[in-house]
């Protein structure tokens, strides 16, 4: 395959990414049939709601030992090289990428490097792969302490063992040379060595040089060795889960700021309101943030860094989808879709808010005890955004003008050094300057 183009820079994002949103598919979950094909359908409306990247929740085969529920975890992969019988084939698969790639946007997919299930096949063929007891006995994946992390359906792997690597990597190039797939988002980075990373980073971009690369980690070093583009921001997400509720205030944020995100010294945190763990095991962002949770979709996808949404947010759907047995997100009318649109269709136009090293740096502007207010600029670009992170009235006095276009209303706005602005309860703003 042709080796695509993209920044030789060590870490630098593709530049296909410089403005894009990535939306995580839940294929089992996403309609009746939970199939490629029938997920397929759905392609020009994602396309159209200005989604960019799809992250595909793990699509390969599961293993029945140990299974939990009828269906058993996504994570509990029995072949790193074939296709969940129950969803689809390869031919679907190479269909679905082309499709999606026709439609301008690209497809990563959600890689389990840390553990495999009870029935892979390396269980039987290659034990000496696996982290083992002291009596010799494959265990499920362990903490710090050596108990036990409740994962007792996967079987944890023993990354001191070099041919597993080797093997763990060549599955991974698989998927690129065969299927041309436009990266990865590996489950749980954090729990493998740093040195596997810069390996297996290094021969993947060596195939294709514009892969994406995002690590379920909060680990800066992911980032800052240039081995992934992205990581996770599961501390600032739990802050704005507080605030939606009145444990944590805005004061939280600014601590956030300078204490966590100062340490990346470049890449990026996905930033997001949901996802298939928060959905399934603390419950939708309508059941944890109430009124506020578009209050914060507008936080997340305006602040530095890049945006994710998951699937059902743009119905919206407000039930936890079951982890292990079959459920469905029931799409219907699509509520959410023209709010997320505009959102998406302004990370797309401004630069100001463009992806790690291509957007405008976060400011903090009109120090406020519950209005969060910022401005990000990148040349003439400049957006400015005001949201009340509270469940009251709150007024903000101005020393700055504030003037342009104001994303959702499509209303010119002009507001000068010294007025007053009142803003509702989670109420927010968002200003194009002209």
């Amino acid at each position: 395959m042709e080796q695509k183009s993209g920044s030789d820079k060590i870490g630098a994002l593709p530049s296909w990414a410089k403005n894009a949103v990535i939306y995580e598919v839940n294929i089992r979950q996403y309609t009746a049939e939970g199939t490629i094909n029938a997920f397929q359908e759905h392609l020009p409306r994602l396309r159209d709601m200005g989604i960019d990247v799809l992250w595909l929740m793990p699509i390969f085969p599961i293993s029945v030992v140990k299974r939990k529920g009828s269906m058993g975890s996504y994570y509990a992969v029995s072949d790193y090289k074939a296709i969940n019988p129950q969803i689809g084939n390869s031919k679907d698969f190479k269909k679905l990428v082309e499709e999606t790639h026709r439609l301008g946007m690209k497809i990563i997919l959600d890689w389990v490097p840390n553990h495999t299930g009870w029935d892979h096949h390396w269980i039987v063929e290659h034990p000496e792969y696996y982290t083992k007891d002291k009596n010799g006995n494959i265990t499920d994946p362990m903490d710090g302490s050596g108990k036990s992390m409740g994962w007792d359906d996967v079987a944890d792997l023993n990354y001191s063992n070099l041919a597993m690597q080797a093997d763990m990597i060549g599955d991974m190039k698989y998927w690129v040379e065969k299927f041309d797939i436009d990266g990865f988002r590996q489950d749980m980075a954090l729990l493998i060595p740093m040195e596997f990373w810069t390996e297996a980073n290094k021969q993947l971009r060596s195939i294709k040089n514009d892969l994406f690369l995002l690590a379920e980690s909060e680990l800066p070093e992911h980032v800052n060795s240039g081995s992934f583009h992205a990581i996770y921001s599961w501390s600032l997400h739990y802050i704005l889960n507080e605030i939606a509720v009145g444990r944590q205030s805005i004061k939280d944020i600014d601590h956030w700021y300078a204490t966590v995100k100062s340490r990346l010294h470049q890449g990026s945190y996905l930033l997001f309101t949901s996802n298939h763990d928060e959905n399934s095991w603390s419950g939708s962002e309508i059941e944890r943030m109430g009124e506020a949770h578009k209050a914060f979709a507008v936080l997340v996808n305006t602040m530095d860094g890049i945006s994710l949404m998951y699937s059902g947010q743009e119905e919206p759907m407000a039930h936890r989808l079951k982890f292990f047995d079959k459920d469905e997100v029931g799409f219907r009318n699509y509520a959410y879709a023209p709010f997320y649109t505009k959102l998406h269709k302004l990370k797309h136009e401004n630069p100001a808010l463009w992806n790690n090293e291509y957007g405008g740096q976060l400011t903090r502007i009109l120090p406020h005890d519950h209005i969060y207010a910022f401005r990000r600029e990148n040349g003439p670009n400049r957006v400015t955004v005001l949201i009340n992170l509270s469940k009251q009235r709150q007024e903000i006095t101005l020393d700055t003008d504030i003037s342009g276009s104001e994303v959702f209303s499509g209303k010119f706005v002009h507001y000068r050094t010294g007025d007053v602005l009142p803003l509702k309860p989670w109420e927010y703003m968002v200003v194009i300057h002209s």
